[in-house]
């Protein structure tokens, strides 16, 4: 069966499901006959956003609930597969307040994983890992066998979920398998501030005709996936058993110069400047230079690869928010 016709008439749970990768996997869902319920804490300043699911509300069920709660063991019952994209993703915000990044990185997982060892146990759990848990690269491109080695709390706490999932799938048989992001990009991404990764604050700067600072020489290598693609991993890591107890590396499909990432938004843009600046003392002790990740083993298990091209990305982007701006911005 193909991954894409194993969700119709599925019941399916997204966590973060108002924020910019959980939003377009709801969409994605519905458009497939499923029968999606979307949770969201909807916490200020987490990218939650009801215009995300614009045009949707009656495909989808909408519940704003915090996920650390008793009511999530009565939302998991009867779903077929939970899709977890609850969390924190500022490496910023996990410096400045670690605990509340502790709390909904690592005590939120375990409240969700509790709910489903207890009320659900045969339901499929896909998680939303992250690059950032392998830290300063020791070697390119970085496979899932790379050492763990984050270089802020925010990556030590996505560990921690991603290994609680782990350890639920081994010791209790839950079925789950994580899922490495890198640098996604696209439509429904939070733009109000930098806090959350560059590339959807250099898209706001060069939507809004502003001048992009690019710390140091602007030569620090990143691979990049657009939204459609990311969420096409998630929907074949729920459809397939061969996902279960794995975590994969998502990756772009080569990976791009800041400095060219940069210069090719402003070109789309049509607007907007860069300008190289020195790192300041607090971002450079958290820099990890060159990064881009060996995506062979979810190529290999899953046939996941990535499809749209950067530069075809980008332009969506860009139209989405000239679309869009005031409900982002």
């Amino acid at each position: 069966m193909d991954h894409r016709e194993f969700y119709r008439g599925r019941r399916v749970l997204v966590t973060g499901a108002l924020g910019f990768i959980g939003s377009n996997l709801c969409r994605t869902l519905a458009d497939l006959g499923a029968r999606v319920l979307a949770v969201d804490s909807l916490l200020p300043d987490y990218g939650g956003n009801l215009f995300n699911l614009s045009g949707y509300e009656d495909k989808v069920r909408i519940n704003i609930a915090d996920v650390r709660g008793h009511g999530m063991g009565y939302l998991v019952r009867d779903q077929d597969v939970l899709f977890n994209l609850a969390g924190q993703v500022s490496h910023i915000d996990s410096m400045t307040d670690p605990f509340t990044d502790l709390e909904i990185n690592c005590r939120s997982q375990l409240w969700i994983l509790e709910a489903v060892r207890q009320n659900n146990p045969d339901v499929k759990v896909v998680y939303a890992g992250t690059r950032q848990v392998y830290g300063k690269p020791r070697r390119l491109p970085v496979d899932e066998t790379h050492p763990l080695n984050p270089t802020d709390v925010n990556g030590i706490n996505k560990i921690s979920g991603e290994l609680y999932h782990l350890v639920y799938h081994s010791v209790y048989g839950i079925r789950a398998s994580s899922l490495r992001l890198t640098n996604t990009y696209g439509p429904r991404q939070l733009i109000r501030h930098n806090r959350q990764g560059f590339i959807g604050w250099f898209i706001r700067q060069a939507v809004l005709g502003e001048t992009i600072q690019l710390f140091g020489n602007g030569t620090q290598k990143r691979d990049f996936d657009y939204v459609d693609d990311v969420v096409d991993a998630f929907l074949r890591a729920g459809a397939m058993d061969a996902a279960d107890g794995e975590v994969f590396n998502l990756g772009g499909e080569e990976p791009v110069s800041l400095l060219e990432l940069v210069k090719t938004l402003v070109e789309i843009a049509g607007a907007g400047s860069y300008v190289l600046t020195p790192f300041p003392p607090e971002r450079k002790r958290i820099d990890i230079g060159d990064f881009y990740a060996d995506a062979t083993k979810i190529r290999k298990t899953l046939g996941w690869a990535p499809r749209v091209k950067l530069r075809e990305g980008l332009e969506r982007t860009i139209d989405y928010y000239r679309r869009h701006r005031e409900r982002y911005l």
